[in-house]
């Protein structure tokens, strides 16, 4: 078999599958071993876990994993066992980690929200994962109270027990991380097929679901991860990315301690905060999404006169592929900074491929090469066959990261992973000769025109090559006789009198007739999710509701 692989390209032609070019991943052999000890057990010679941004309290490795024991403890007194959900309603804090840890370490199952989430989303996802108990701060304890007034709370961010009308609360964490270990305690055997996570996926396809990843999942993310940011290595990282999502929760709020790094929290993002939080702890790393990048090069000037980040080496960048001009620019602008860029879904615990140097990253609008352990298949849609280098089809995964499959939802699970293992991905992408993903679009939000395939994401690019168009998105717009047709929605740079007329007459000049933008509307930003991607559905719906 070994024989049939293309040491270039990883394609095996035996079997249509492509394999990853990075090293291996050393698996963890013993089966009986949860994520937290797997972390905890690493030896290294760090000494801060944790530092909050706005107030600069340290959390020390020591008084972290004290702090695990105590809460896993407590949690074990009030009765949650190996199975259990737990709800975490938080913004980034220093807090989350140990909250999660002590969770996992004891087989129970972390379920997050995000905090700008509405009462009502908020109560759907109770009901679905039911929870028996919430980990909430008290500016978010009303969306709990309300979204299930019978569920139990303990209060994240107070000191005493506060008596709040209508909640349940049952502790402080201060409390529970002051708890004593006990030796009558006893340790549920967690294995690493059971479940860790249930997070729900963003629903840019339709309505979100829970994904259950295993202890195992994380494990193999945790190591793909230290691998990827030589982690020997003690480096200062800045959290900005939320960690009630697959990447932040397993990479900044639990995985990369295994290696003894620092990680700088910042409870929101704000751009002020963020450099100066480089500055004054001399962060080496800084992981974000697309726009935040953008601004940073927007702003260099202004950013290198205001603030020292000479410190930081890495930016790490996720959410949707760089274009050149974004790249060579940032280049120009931080010489001494190299831009890393990942792709990956919660249905892979947040890796698939990645850039894992300048070079690589030069392969502009690449994903990158596969994760460690990884393999691929690109598959034709409509006939299900197994397609070769630089050809394009739905992008399938299979590795040790990949999901159990979604929450009680076997309909889901069977339409997205099939018997062998492979998720299929619903991206569009080709591999090329050196192994490198490029994605295309998204299987989903291809617009059918007259039978023809038109990816929204390349007329999104195109778009932005106009020197009067500061953001675009692309929708299908539906016709009764084409099916559907390109529509765009444009946001025009500060005093620009584009016209609808002029962005058809762009657009027209450079593509095949089919893909041509056949109506445009004007706006004032696009809407995007937390990591970066254009929210299409919120779009299609404004634009239908007029019909």
């Amino acid at each position: 078999m070994e024989e049939q692989i293309d040491p270039r390209s990883g394609f095996c032609v035996s079997n249509s599958v492509f394999y990853s070019k990075r090293k291996p991943l050393p698996l963890a052999p013993n089966n009986a071993l949860d994520v937290t000890t797997f972390i905890s057990s690493r030896a290294h010679r760090g000494t801060t876990a944790f530092i909050d941004a706005a107030t600069g309290r340290h959390l020390s490795y020591s008084q972290l994993w004290r702090a695990v024991e105590g809460v896993a403890g407590s949690l074990w007194d009030m009765g949650i066992r190996k199975g259990n959900v737990v709800l975490v309603l938080s913004p980034n804090s220093i807090d989350f980690p140990v909250v999660c840890l002590a969770i996992m370490s004891l087989g129970a199952v972390i379920t997050t929200t995000n905090p700008l989430n509405t009462t009502r989303e908020i109560a759907k996802q109770i009901a679905d994962s039911k929870p028996l108990l919430a980990f909430t701060t008290t500016l978010l304890l009303p969306k709990v109270t309300q979204a299930a007034p019978s569920l139990p709370i303990v209060l994240m961010d107070a000191t005493t027990h506060p008596s709040i009308p209508d909640a349940k609360i049952v502790a402080t964490l201060h409390d529970m991380a002051q708890k004593e270990p006990s030796a009558q305690r006893v340790r549920e055997r967690v294995e690493q097929d059971d479940t860790a996570t249930l997070l729900y996926s963003s629903g840019t396809t339709g309505p979100s679901k829970g994904v259950l990843s295993s202890h195992r999942n994380l494990i193999a993310m945790v190591q793909i991860v230290l691998g990827r940011f030589h982690a020997g290595d003690i480096e200062t990282y800045i959290c900005t990315v939320p960690m009630f999502h697959i990447y932040g929760l397993v990479a900044f709020a639990t995985g990369l301690l295994a290696s003894g790094s620092t990680i700088v929290v910042l409870t929101k993002f704000e751009m002020h905060d963020m450099l100066s939080a480089i500055q004054r702890f001399r962060a080496t790393y800084l992981p974000l999404v697309p726009p935040i990048l953008v601004a940073m090069l927007n702003n260099a000037d202004a950013i290198k006169k205001k603030y020292d980040i000479g410190s930081l080496h890495w930016v790490l960048s996720g959410g949707a592929p760089l274009s050149k001009e974004v790249i060579e620019g940032f280049v120009d602008k931080y010489p001494n900074v190299t831009i890393l860029q990942g792709y990956g879904l919660t249905e892979s615990t947040g890796v698939g491929a990645s850039t894992d140097s300048l070079e690589e990253s030069r392969r502009y609008g690449t994903a990158g090469l596969l994760s460690p352990g990884t393999q691929a298949m690109i598959v034709d849609p409509d006939s299900g066959q197994s397609l070769p280098v630089n050809r394009t089809g739905e992008l399938w995964l299979r590795g040790p990261t990949i999901m159990k499959g979604y929450f009680s939802n076997e309909e889901a699970t069977t339409s997205t992973l099939d018997s062998k293992g492979w998720l299929r991905t619903g991206d569009v992408c080709y591999i090329d000769n050196d192994g490198f993903i490029f994605i295309v679009d998204r299987l989903k939000e291809l617009i059918k025109y007259k039978g023809y395939q038109v990816p929204p994401a390349e007329l999104e690019a195109l778009l932005l090559t106009h020197p009067a168009i500061l953001d675009a998105a692309v929708i299908p717009y539906p016709d009764r006789e084409a099916g559907q047709f390109p529509m765009a929605y444009v946001v025009r740079k500060d005093g620009s009198s584009l016209s609808e007329s002029q962005v058809m007459d762009f657009v027209a000049e450079q593509v095949a007739p089919y893909k041509r933008i056949r109506k445009v509307a004007f706006i004032s930003s696009i809407p995007k999710n937390p990591s970066g991607k254009i929210l299409r559905k919120d779009l299609i719906k404004l634009a239908t509701s007029k019909l």
